[in-house]
């Protein structure tokens, strides 16, 4: 299989570029601007099938053999996109079968990207022609440093109920149960009588009325995800046919709920992936943080690939806020501290016309008089100074459980309350984490978990029995597992394990649940002996081997065990049965946890610095409105130059990255 590196040396910087939007003579002021700002890689072709096909079987490479030739005369390397996410206007005209149809039996309109059916026959035949004739003749192209297959799988069209989905997914449970009574036991159709008789009966969980089979649901989804996986496989191998550069395409981690990227990761030669800052968020720099830890974790902690970020507002949120001066600095070398080996942007220049016209760029409409260009440029400066952490890896003692099938489960119809959600708590764990300046990775409930200390489980309502007897096994023997509230109810067909809640993981935490006592709206409870206050949820543990830390004070559990903790083996388990506050509650039983699993992290600085270890470069990144001083730091100043001996300062808004003795 190919690998990893994708350039020759150095961290690659650069972005999309779509010269076709652009008359020739400013390609090649594009080009001498790349020189300036340090470019050495960027993204060409994404949207571009429509143009080198205008008809069927017809190919004009013209234009494209012109823009890599002049990329490479400038020493740019291309990342060559198949332009698979766009299909031409005459391919939905001639193959209508093709077309995108909703859950409500819709058939969606074209004029945008992603119109198309994933299982459609004719959409995989067009798309494997085009491929073929990209790959044959760029296959040895000196400006090619790498492939970039499709663009965003799962953006709009995650997934089709269209008749040809319709009977794919029926071969997919044919492949799977073998036979139509496995798939009954599987869905538990017994429930309102809809057991089926034969594989055709079963229709994609199309729009009905409410209450549909939920192991019909899940199904669907994880079949979805192998739809996309085989577009991806087919144009991957058609590539590998001719050339043995790495294959990628761009994930959308964690914002993709629909596409399980564990599944997807094993694919790809390298993971690559984009990401927007939220400017919605309060603490937008915590999320960022999380997609780049999930992503790192993703890639099994492998160096990966940041494809896509953006310089300042993007054109698509509720209200697009520009970044504030050396944000997009912060942004882009935390996702480096995090194990990005490329700092990417959506787009090179930004667009005069179409739906992303008003996203920024690294060329903005202002020109290069303008601040978000100065930036640009000292950034590639930047990027060249920190070629040293290229290949690098970021440690981590602490795990979080992630799990995209629980994600899809939690968050069906029925469930007890409305305010769960599998990232409200997961982020809530992550933040005090991040807020404690402890590094972590993400880890699938079945995964090896003997490297860290403590494994903290916020949000795996839907659990299997192998994967509960991964987190037991880790716990006997010395680790330290943090479970919160609904976690461990039922099953990978998403039924509920026999006996007491909290099912998979009873034994484990040794507790038991009598009942949930879901809270009101705005409703709180209080913990003692500490100050510390819950909302959403509430239950009646009955402790079965764990002692009880905290009880409620008040509220439909007052006096019962709210925070228990079981010794088992050589480990310690821990169980929260409510959304303690961000604040003191969450953060100090956190500190005591992590305290008692030996977790090492710094103390005394304030949590708005972010710190990071990548190897042997320790990156200072401060989110706050003042100086920070950080003791006990020596070494060489990468970006400045500057011996530091002791400590280092990081000054507002700033940035200090020390590679160490």
């Amino acid at each position: 299989m190919p690998g990893y590196p994708v350039l020759p040396e150095g961290l690659a910087y650069g972005g999309d570029y779509n010269p076709e939007q652009w008359p020739e003579d400013v390609w090649r002021e594009d080009v001498r601007l790349m020189r300036e700002a340090g470019v050495n890689l960027v993204t060409v072709g994404v949207f571009n099938w429509g143009l080198i096909e205008p008809e069927e079987g017809e190919y004009d490479f013209a234009r494209l053999d012109r823009i890599l030739d002049l990329l490479h005369s400038a020493g740019v390397y291309a990342d060559l996109a198949t332009p698979t996410s766009s299909p031409p206007t005459w391919f939905r005209r001639r193959y209508p079968g093709s077309r995108l149809v909703d859950r409500e039996g819709h058939v969606l309109g074209g004029g945008s990207r992603h119109s198309f059916c994933p299982s459609s026959p004719d959409y995989a035949a067009a798309s494997e022609r085009v491929v073929t004739a990209l790959a044959r003749r760029y296959a040895g192209h000196p400006a090619v440093a790498m492939w970039h297959v499709h663009n965003e799988y799962g953006w709009a069209n995650a997934h089709c109920y269209c008749p040809t989905s319709a009977e794919a997914f029926r071969a997919w449970l044919r492949d799977r149960y073998g036979d139509v009574g496995a798939l009954n036991a599987a869905w538990g159709t017994t429930f309102w009588g809809l057991t089926y008789g034969s594989f055709e009966e079963v229709e994609p969980p199309v729009a009905a009325p409410v209450g549909l089979l939920t192991g019909l649901q899940l199904d669907f989804m994880r079949f979805s995800v192998d739809a996309h996986i085989a577009c991806f496989r087919r144009e991957r191998d058609t590539i590998r046919r001719f050339c043995d550069l790495p294959v990628t395409t761009n994930f959308m981690i964690p914002n993709c709920k629909p596409m399980d990227y564990w599944r997807w990761a094993a694919e790809v030669d390298v993971v690559a992936n984009d990401h927007y800052l939220d400017s919605g968020r309060a603490y937008p720099q915590i999320e960022l943080a999380m997609a780049a830890d999930l992503t790192r974790s993703v890639a099994g902690g492998r160096p990966w690939m940041l494809m896509e970020h953006s310089t300042g507002a993007v054109n698509w949120q509720p209200r697009n806020l520009a970044k504030r001066p050396g944000e997009m600095r912060r942004n882009t070398l935390a996702h480096v501290a995090r194990g990005s080996d490329s700092a990417m942007f959506f787009q090179w220049r930004a667009s005069r016309y179409g739906a992303e016209k008003f996203h920024s760029a690294m060329v903005p409409h202002a020109g290069t008089d303008s601040r978000m260009w100065r930036e640009v440029v000292a950034l590639g400066a930047d990027l060249r100074e920190l070629a040293g952490v290229r290949g690098s890896r970021v440690a981590a003692e602490v795990a979080v459980v992630w799990d995209w099938e629980s994600y899809w489960a939690l968050e069906f119809e029925w469930r007890p309350s409305a305010d769960l959600r599998f990232r409200e708590r997961v982020e809530a764990y992550y933040e005090a984490l991040w807020r404690e300046h402890v590094t972590v990775d993400f880890v699938h409930p079945s995964a090896d978990l003997s490297p860290y200390r403590l494994v903290v489980a916020p949000s795996s309502y839907l659990l299997g029995e192998a994967p509960a007897k991964n987190l037991h096994r880790y716990v006997e023997a010395g680790g330290h597992l943090l479970v919160s509230y609904f976690s461990g109810i039922v099953d990978e067909n998403d039924t509920i394990h026999a006996g007491p809640h909290p099912g998979a993981l009873r034994e484990v935490l040794g507790v038991a649940v009598e009942e949930f006592h879901p809270l009101r709206e705005h409703e709180t409870v209080t913990l003692e002996p500490f100050s510390a206050t819950g909302r959403i949820w509430s239950e009646r543990v009955r402790l079965a081997g764990a002692r009880a830390v905290h009880e409620f004070a008040d509220g439909p559990d007052a006096g019962h065990p709210a925070v228990t903790r079981h010794e088992l083996g050589a480990g310690t388990a821990w169980y929260v049965s409510t959304a303690l506050d961000a604040g003191s509650g969450l953060r100090g039983l956190l500190g005591r946890v992590l305290d008692g699993a030996g977790v090492s992290r710094p103390r005394g600085l304030p949590d708005t610095l972010e710190l990071v270890w990548r190897g042997d470069h320790l990156f200072l990144i401060n989110h706050g409105d003042a100086p920070v001083t950080v003791h006990g730091v020596t070494g060489t100043g990468v970006l400045d130059g500057a011996a530091y001996d002791g400590s280092a300062t990081v000054p507002t808004g700033g940035v200090v990255v020390v590679r160490t003795a």
